[in-house]
């Protein structure tokens, strides 16, 4: 694998810089986000700036990656590592598939455990109706929707107001925070519509592939 290629290419959903690995919780964060996503790769001896500056210590680097992946995850996160010299440093690759048992937590430096989703370059905690979806994803037995008065108001709301958040839903819908998340993850399951998360917000759009 070409390494600076990889670099050039900015960190982002699937990929993410780390010069060295110095706690288990934080790095735990990017492990599960990998994980409920897509997957993704982790240069460990890079700077965020895209500049190596090489691993000193593989086995100690290799050791806290797993530390993470085993004790700071659940269910437990399995890396595959690959070592690789770039200009005679090493840099060493943690390549995280996507999981099919979402979703995965990782504990918080609270003590608590916390599901992570990757959007863009940054790991964020997913919002409720977010890991409904997850939970979802990884029970896939169809979803028979039917399109009740409620749906189709929902459905009509969301062609006039742009990203509308979950308390606005349900004060139009005048329905319990509950009952709205349900008809939102059925939906989102179903492709309908389209879930955002933001590091403050969570939020919904119309899908577009399933309005095509």
């Amino acid at each position: 694998m070409n390494i600076k290629t990889l670099i050039l290419q900015g960190e982002g959903e699937q990929l993410d810089f780390k010069n060295r690995i110095s706690s288990c919780e934080k790095i735990a964060k990017t492990l599960a986000a990998f994980a409920n996503n897509k997957g993704g790769k982790l240069l460990v001896g890079v700077a965020d700036n895209g500049s190596i500056k090489g691993v000193k210590n593989e086995d100690e680097e290799k050791y806290m990656l797993q530390r993470a992946g085993h004790l700071y995850c659940r269910p437990a996160i399995d890396i595959h590592f690959e070592e690789i010299y770039v200009d005679d440093k090493l840099v060493l690759l943690a390549e995280i598939a996507e999981s099919d048992i979402k979703p995965h937590y990782a504990l918080g430096e609270d003590q608590k455990w916390w599901v992570y989703v990757r959007v863009q370059d940054k790991s964020i905690l997913a919002g409720k109706v977010v890991v409904d979806v997850l939970h979802r994803s990884s029970h896939p037995i169809g979803v028979f929707i039917n399109y009740t008065d409620k749906e189709k108001e929902l459905l009509g709301y969301m062609q006039n107001h742009p990203k509308p958040q979950l308390p606005e839903l349900c004060r139009h819908l005048q329905l319990s925070r509950r009952k709205t998340q349900r008809i939102l993850v059925n939906l989102i399951v179903a492709g309908v519509i389209d879930v955002h998360s933001s590091d403050r917000e969570e939020y919904f759009s119309l899908s577009l592939s399933g309005n095509s």
